[in-house]
């Protein structure tokens, strides 16, 4: 039974990593959110005509921008 008091303190450590992935899990990927967004600002950014699409852009660019900060990412 020495071998049983051991595997507690091996458990005791798992519940530790588990905050750690709930965390992780509760939050998306990146790639997975906005992509709506994130396809509007890479075709206004890719296919405009403007002599300054960063310009041109920007609203697209802004949208995209605040998608990713309501899931928590800094863009």
């Amino acid at each position: 039974m020495g071998a049983s008091a051991s595997r507690p303190s091996i458990g005791s450590s798992a519940p530790a990593a588990a905050p750690q992935a709930t965390e992780a899990a509760s939050k998306p990927k990146p790639c997975c959110v906005c992509k709506e967004e994130k396809a509007k600002r890479d075709e206004c950014m890719l296919f405009s005509t403007a002599a300054d699409p960063q310009k041109d852009c920007f609203s697209a660019v802004e949208q995209y921008r605040s998608c990713m900060a309501g899931f928590g990412f800094k863009v």
